[in-house]
């Protein structure tokens, strides 16, 4: 039994709403990836205000100190950055702010065309209702992120791990929803052909498919910890495939 039902607009139409898609996967992809490096340079808590609409970062000296006062009445600054300077501070805010506007970005870049095919009538309803849930699982994963970073603002300088997995969980599956969809489309677009429907092929490539969701979630899990730091000898811990005192509290 077929997992997805291709759409039955013709293929001129198909082809550029594909590519539009594939475009907006890679921006996705490109926003996991910067995200990454985010939490690698800490640059994370360094804006500690959600401001949907607000394009334009600081411009002048005085933008500067007065969000370098905002940032300064939170755990981060007063039990880990201390030491800063405005300079300093500059440097993990100029990562978050690319962050979020690359994640604004690709609201517009997904919306416009969207709104466009819709008018023009190029994306039948089925099309459209399925376009219509990424777009909202799209504002759904900024408002995580925004979720996720709050909890980092009350009592210690960091956040909450099930937020942040939850926070690249939902990532995936806004990356896999695209591509579905893009590859449904491409698929559509081009002459008939066999194609492998049976239910074993699905269910292995379920099957890989959550396993790599569950390696992703615990991976979250463990960087919110800084688990990662407990070992450090790869591929065993400390000469052990399971190490002594797993589980232990």
């Amino acid at each position: 039994m077929a997992m997805s039902q291709l759409s039955p607009m013709p293929a001129l139409h198909l082809r550029p709403v594909a590519r539009w898609l594939v475009v907006c996967a890679a921006m996705v992809f490109a926003m996991v990836i910067l995200g990454g490096a985010t939490r690698l340079t800490h640059s994370g808590l360094s804006m500690v205000e959600w401001k949907p609409l607000t394009v334009l970062p600081p411009l002048s000296d005085a933008d500067w100190q007065t969000e370098f006062a905002n940032y300064q009445k939170f755990p981060e600054f007063q039990k880990s950055n201390a030491w800063m300077t405005v300079a300093d501070f500059q440097d993990i805010y100029w990562l978050e702010y690319t962050h979020r506007l690359w994640g604004r970005l690709i609201g517009v870049v997904f919306f416009v065309p969207f709104a466009w095919f819709l008018v023009r009538r190029r994306i039948d309803k089925p099309l459209a209702i399925k376009l219509a849930g990424i777009f909202v699982l799209g504002g759904l994963q900024g408002a995580i992120g925004w979720f996720m970073v709050a909890s980092g603002l009350e009592d210690r300088p960091s956040v909450s791990q099930y937020r942040l997995a939850a926070h690249l969980i939902t990532a995936f599956v806004l990356y896999a929803a695209i591509v579905w969809v893009a590859l449904d489309l491409f698929r559509a677009a081009s002459p008939p052909r066999p194609v492998n429907d049976d239910p074993k092929l699905w269910r292995r490539a379920a099957t890989v498919a959550l396993t790599v969701l569950l390696v992703a979630f615990s991976g979250a899990l463990v960087a919110g910890l800084h688990a990662g730091l407990i070992y450090n000898t790869f591929p065993l811990m400390d000469g052990q495939l399971i190490p002594k005192g797993l589980g232990d509290l």
